[in-house]
């Protein structure tokens, strides 16, 4: 189903339960969640239930987000891939491919989530076929979006969450179909 994608420095592979102490790590850090709406988690047991939730994904939709490990020494550096979005609407969509990245700080500045994200941009477009990959960042995100636009994605639209937070709203369409 999900294959494993490689990358000059990085592996991307189905998320396991045995990353789940890495998504603690990562989904622990107030610095890491700063720009995603998702409260700091501070259990195995609730990163055990976001991989379990990932791996859900893959069953239903075929596509969930990627373990990103580094190649050298095998370490979990975060999660990065395509998922669809289809259990809520974000800037009045639903049943979108959404790409989407979170590292754990220490391998911020490191190129890895463009690295990572333009690998899942190419399987999401070349293999799957997609028509369009969209993507949603907060303003203030200024790493993000520098991320999102080195890699071809257009900023078409901005919306607001129920948090009252200014979100913008990317895309970019397969020039391959």
């Amino acid at each position: 189903m999900l294959p494993t994608i490689e990358t000059p420095r990085l592996l991307l592979r189905k998320i396991e339960l045995t990353d789940a102490p890495g998504i603690l790590a990562l989904d622990s850090d107030p610095d890491v969640l700063r720009y995603v709406p998702n409260a700091p988690i501070s259990t195995l047991a609730e990163a055990t239930g976001i991989v379990e939730h990932i791996r859900a994904q893959y069953q239903r939709n075929g596509i969930g987000r990627w373990a990103v490990k580094r190649k050298t020494d095998g370490a979990f550096v975060g999660w990065c891939g395509l998922k669809l979005v289809d259990d809520a609407v974000t800037n009045g969509h639903t049943n979108y491919y959404d790409i989407g990245y979170r590292l754990l700080a220490q391998y911020w500045g490191s190129g890895y989530a463009s690295e990572a994200a333009e690998a899942s941009l190419r399987y999401g477009f070349e293999v799957l076929q997609l028509p369009v990959i969209n993507a949603t960042v907060m303003h203030e995100n200024l790493a993000s979006r520098r991320i999102l636009e080195k890699l071809g994605l257009a900023r078409t639209g901005e919306f607001t969450e129920v948090d009252g937070a200014a979100w913008y709203w990317y895309e970019k369409g397969n020039k391959f179909t």
